[in-house]
């Protein structure tokens, strides 16, 4: 591999001058700098970027670290970080944390030993003494979906109330009554916010949100799993099951099919978290979808504004809601017509699916 001194000699100029041609120095003159950057070319010479980094006390680097790397919500935003990073300049060591706070701590201790320039975190649980430490140390930080209460550090996130709001409108209208949710960890912000807002927007409708119909998940499939068989076992089990995420909604799928049950002709599905997948299940899921490629990006832009020191701003985008099959909207309307009819009740007209 080409070093400095070799592009110096290629170039019939000093090692000196290599480096401010590299660093953009407006002291060489436009022939010297053609002939380093010709010799560069030739030689297929790259600078040494930790070696620049203790020159100029930036790494051109940011840390992301993410709560789930299988989930496929965290995998595009990770994908938007990378890109927007790249667009201005940067480079992006991601950490997955798999939902495990020690896990989590491991990824951003190592980021910061690596001197990154700033850091990305979707915190898995509701406190780190590790991040706070580094938040009050001056390190350039975001919060990204998720957050910390008490901490003063940008958060990059979507609101889902509107969006859960428009799904439990629709869901009533449907004629359902009986609705449960999979919920995902108390201890993060997101967990704890879809539930209040699922419940919110229930009373709103007058339909009440008994215990038996929160069932407690880690935003994993399993736990929809789990979850869901125990709604299935109850005396009188929900009409409707909401996953507070996309993988505990798959996890909830494998639930109802294993029991030889249809959807939604035996149970209805909503999820938090639109994937691609769910326009290729049978039926297409119905769900909440997050803006994630410009979460990702605004994100990048927050925090290199924090690394410029200027001014970063949290940034709240809305969520919304894709109707599809999976609670019972058929594009004639046709089931909720006839289950509304063998019940004897009147509702107001099903909503057209959008898939």
């Amino acid at each position: 591999m080409a070093s400095i001194k070799d592009v110096a000699a290629a170039a019939g100029v000093s090692v000196a001058t290599v480096s401010r041609v590299l660093n953009d120095h407006p002291s060489v003159s436009a022939d010297a700098r053609t002939r380093v950057l010709a010799a560069v070319e030739a030689l297929g010479y790259r600078p040494n970027a930790v070696a620049r980094s203790l020159r100029t006390d930036q790494t051109r680097t940011l840390g992301l670290v993410i709560s789930d790397v299988l989930n496929p919500y965290f995998t595009e935003l990770a994908r938007s970080v990378e890109e927007e990073a790249r667009a201005l300049g940067y480079s992006v060591i991601i950490g997955n944390a798999d939902e495990r706070p020690e896990l989590q701590d491991h990824h951003v201790r190592t980021l910061l030993d690596r001197r990154i320039d700033g850091l990305l975190v979707s915190p898995t649980d509701g406190g780190s003494p590790l991040m706070l430490e580094a938040a009050r140390g001056g390190t350039p930080m975001v919060f990204v979906d998720r957050w910390i209460p008490g901490f003063d550090v940008p958060v990059v996130r979507a609101d889902g109330r509107a969006a859960i709001r428009d799904l439990v409108a629709h869901l009533h209208g449907l004629g359902h009554r009986r609705l449960a949710i999979i919920a995902g960890p108390a201890a993060t912000t997101t967990g704890s916010e879809r539930v209040q807002a699922f419940r919110e927007a229930l009373a709103e409708y007058g339909v009440p949100l008994p215990d038996a119909y929160i069932g407690q998940g880690d935003f994993q499939a399993e736990s929809g799993r789990r979850v869901t068989e125990g709604f299935l076992d109850l005396p009188e089990p929900p009409e409707v099951v909401f996953a507070a995420d996309n993988l505990m909604a798959l996890g909830a799928l494998d639930a109802v099919r294993a029991r030889g049950l249809r959807v939604p002709d035996d149970i209805a599905l909503a999820a938090f978290d639109d994937i691609r997948w769910f326009v290729h299940t049978d039926p297409p899921v119905t769900a909440i979808a997050q803006p994630t490629g410009e979460l990702g990006r605004a994100a990048v832009r927050a925090l290199i504004d924090r690394i410029e020191g200027r001014p970063p701003q949290s940034v709240t985008l809305p969520a919304r809601l894709v109707v599809r099959r999976s609670c019972g909207a058929h594009p004639d309307g046709n089931r909720a017509a006839d289950r509304d009819a063998n019940r004897g009740v009147n509702q107001t007209p099903v909503q057209r699916s959008t898939s």
